[in-house]
C-alpha cells in the first residue's frame, strides 16, 4: 500500500496551480473552471465505461484521473479538500440509506433537525 494521501495530492496539486497557465496543466484547468468541469464528466464517464467493460487496469487508470480533475475542480471554485471530507465524515453517523432519503428532490442534503435545522 502507498503512503500518498489525497491531502497529499491536493497540496501539489495548489502549488502547479500558482504557475503559469502555459507552463502547467493544472495551473491551465485551475484558471478555467468550466474546463475543469468538463474534464472532471470527461474522466468520470471514462471510469464507468472501464467499470462497465470490466476492465480493472483502465478503472484504475480512470479512478486516478477522476481524482485529479475532481481536486482541479475544487480547487479552481475555491473548495477546499478539508470541507468535502468535513461532509463525508459528517455523513458516516447514518446509513448511506438515510442520508440518501434525508436530500431533498433537488439532490441538494435537506436540514438535520439533529444537527439543528429545520426538517
Amino acid at each position: 500500500m502507498t503512503g500518498f494521501t489525497l491531502p497529499d495530492l491536493a497540496r501539489i496539486l495548489a502549488a502547479r496551480a500558482a504557475a503559469s497557465p502555459d507552463e502547467s496543466y493544472t495551473a491551465r484547468l485551475v484558471a478555467d473552471p468550466q474546463r475543469a468541469a468538463k474534464k472532471f464528466g470527461e474522466e468520470a464517464v471514462e471510469a464507468v465505461i472501464a467499470a462497465t467493460a470490466g476492465d480493472r487496469a483502465a478503472l484504475v487508470s480512470e479512478s486516478a484521473d477522476v481524482l485529479y480533475h475532481l481536486l482541479c475542480l475544487l480547487q479552481a471554485r475555491g473548495v477546499a479538500l478539508d470541507e468535502v471530507m468535513a461532509e463525508l465524515e459528517a455523513r458516516t453517523g447514518r446509513s448511506g440509506l438515510a442520508e440518501k432519503a434525508a436530500r431533498t428532490e433537488d439532490g441538494v442534503r435537506a436540514p438535520d433537525p439533529a444537527e439543528g435545522g429545520r426538517p
